[in-house]
Order: structure tokens, then sequence, then C-alpha cells
């Protein structure tokens, strides 16, 4: 299921990495929503040196050539936070439009991993639950808590 256009930070200018190109080039990331069975989630936190650095976001990265979002999310979620997961449940895409690149976010629900969290790029964890309490969090993460309080709306209500 595909949400509409989020415009993340609308007043600052965007740049084109295809300057000349026309329309920007679209940036697809593989994101892993981590699921214990007590409702907590993963959020990491944006490793120094990279844009939004310290903003909190679920875990992934960028799709490289070939891969399918499934592969990409299996190897990013091993390079950062050394675990392998197992099944991942394709969930939502969602595109953002960030000042510095247009991305395309493929959410995926995981609820099976081995190995512990090791924080490989520098970057904080914390298991949350909502309300969220750590800040500032990712504009891209913002509509990902929506969706689980929708979900966990929906369950109460059908479990009344």
């Amino acid at each position: 299921m595909s949400a509409g256009l989020l415009v993340a930070d609308g007043e600052r200018e965007r740049q084109d990495p295809g300057a000349g190109q026309g329309d920007r080039a679209v940036v697809d990331v593989a994101v892993g929503v981590l699921l214990q069975a007590d409702g907590r989630f993963l959020l990491t936190s944006r490793p120094p040196g990279k844009v939004y650095a310290g903003y909190w976001e679920f875990p992934g990265g960028k799709l490289e050539a070939g891969e399918s979002v499934e592969q990409a999310l299996r190897r990013e979620l091993q390079e950062e936070l050394g675990i392998t997961i197992g099944p991942a449940q394709a969930w939502k895409t969602q595109m953002v439009d960030y000042p510095h690149a247009l991305v395309r976010l493929h959410f995926c629900k995981v609820w099976d991993w081995q190995g512990e969290l090791q924080m490989r790029e520098a970057q904080s964890h914390a298991w949350q639950t909502l309300p969220v309490v750590v800040t500032p969090v990712l504009p891209g993460t913002v509509p990902v808590l929506g969706w689980l309080a929708q979900e966990r709306a929906f369950k109460e209500a059908t479990h009344a």
C-alpha cells in the first residue's frame, strides 16, 4: 500500500542530484520496522556526519543495483546493527521529498531476528511504544507512527 508524497522541510531549497535532467532521481530505501511481542519497536538515531544526524528513524538503507527490498534490508541491518533477520513482510511505501533527496521508503515489518544489537555506525537505539519519547523524529518516520497507532486502535476495537 502506498501513501501520498510527504514533503519534509518544505521551506528549504531542494538539491537536484541530476541537475539539468529535469525531475529529481528517486532513491529507493528499505526500512525495517522491528517489532517485539509486547508491541515495542526499534528506533535508531541517524549517525554523525549524515544528513539529519541525531534524528530518530526506523533502521535501513538504500537499495543497491539489482537488490530487492528484502535483500537490501537484510544487508543493511547486518551492516548497521549486526543482526540477521528472518522473514520481512512488505508493509507500506511512502515517498518523501527531503531537501537533499527524493526517497521512496519501503517499510517492512520484521518480527524475527538473531544476534545482539550492535550500533556499528555510532548511532543510538531505543525500544519505543506509542507515543515515542525520543526526539527529534525524522519526517519520514512520522507516518509510520500513525500507521502503528491505527493498527493498534483497530486491534483494540476488534478485541474489546
